[in-house]
């Protein structure tokens, strides 16, 4: 006799991980950016980084990231997020956090604490462009005397 008894155990963990792994894939859809008076704030996953942006040095818009080594993260289609080290720079082991949705339009790049790098921009072009435009006139008027 065949028994019909199932191993209601391994079915609920296979539920469990296709859930927690859809979850995941969520998250890291597209970059979460908190922009607030004191701080920007990027997440995509669990990929996070917050700037102060009393701490931001300069705002830059560039075309192409620089060639860099993928320590942890990943690139799907057109998506590249995670943290990298710059070739140049392989002996001192700085870090750059990339939230790029979209690697085939403009980047913004942020230099905060005097050598972090942050790459990121959004899946609408214009709305990485209103958010450099509104990052370049606060770090503008922070840098200038009262």
């Amino acid at each position: 006799m065949h028994s019909s008894k199932k191993n209601w155990v391994w079915t609920i963990a296979l539920v469990i991980t296709v859930i927690v792994c859809a979850f995941v894939l969520i998250l890291h859809i597209k970059n979460w950016v908190d922009d607030d008076v004191n701080s920007l704030s990027l997440r995509s996953g669990f990929y996070n980084v917050e700037i102060p942006l009393n701490e931001l040095d300069s705002v830059v818009l560039v075309e192409r990231i620089p060639p860099m080594q993928r320590l942890h993260g990943f690139s799907a289609f057109d998506k590249e997020k995670g943290v990298f080290r710059e070739f140049k720079d392989s002996l001192t082991d700085k870090k750059v956090r990339v939230f790029v949705d979209n690697i085939n339009q403009n980047k913004v790049k942020l230099v905060y604490k005097d050598s972090a790098y942050v790459y990121f921009n959004l899946k609408d072009s214009v709305e990485t462009v209103q958010l450099f435009q509104k990052l370049s006139t606060r770090i503008s008027s922070l840098s200038t005397p009262n």
